[in-house]
């Protein structure tokens, strides 16, 4: 994947899930597993519910990068919906993680709504929504590019789906100012591959 446009940076993690999972943290690893196809390997969700359980309402499905915590990131990743679940079908990206109640995530869900298609905070309480998107996420069985940026000075969040020029959703806010960075999703089913975190 090309770099982003918006400035220099610095790659500090990749991974294309050729040499195993060292390198993550998996909440509940029960519900993912390496999958290879064509000689290729990805990372893949493959059940919808989890024994993992959140303190508070936020996604089950949470999969967090070892030893690496950041306060200014452009993250840019593969993935691919394997289940049509509807309005809510999603992928996750979590940032500036620090426990299981404090962090900001991404909920690229199809239809948005408060509680799908945001941007999203935990902070001690059941997740809720910093943005109003009225965009749909266009998820079919085809592969998709997600990047997210974040500056912690300026407090912004953008997201993008596809068109890595264009926001798909963005926001401000301060609330975390440096933590882990993670993938996964709600409680849906998703394959994620060549995902690539760039500093700024």
């Amino acid at each position: 994947m090309n770099p982003p446009a918006d400035g220099p940076s610095v790659v500090v993690f990749e991974e294309d899930f050729e040499k195993g999972l060292d390198r993550w943290e998996i909440l509940d690893p029960g519900t993912w597993q390496l999958s290879k196809k064509d000689g290729n390997t990805t990372l893949e969700i493959t059940a919808r519910e989890s024994a993992y359980e959140p303190p508070v309402r936020s996604p089950f499905h949470v999969a967090l990068i070892r030893d690496l915590e950041l306060q200014d990131f452009d993250i840019t990743f593969r993935v691919r919906s394997t289940k049509d679940t509807g309005n809510h079908r999603d992928c996750c990206v979590f940032f500036c993680y620090q426990d299981d109640q404090h962090f900001y995530y991404v909920h690229l869900g199809a239809k948005p709504d408060p509680h799908s298609g945001q941007i999203m905070i935990v902070k001690e309480a059941p997740r809720l929504a910093l943005t109003q998107n009225e965009s749909l996420t266009a998820w079919d069985n085809e592969w998709h590019t997600v990047r997210v940026a974040r500056d912690s000075q300026s407090g912004t969040i953008e997201v993008f789906f596809d068109d890595m020029e264009t926001p798909h959703m963005q926001v401000t806010d301060k609330s975390f100012s440096k933590g882990r960075i993670g993938i996964g999703s709600f409680d849906d089913m998703d394959e994620f591959d060549d995902l690539v975190i760039r500093k700024k």
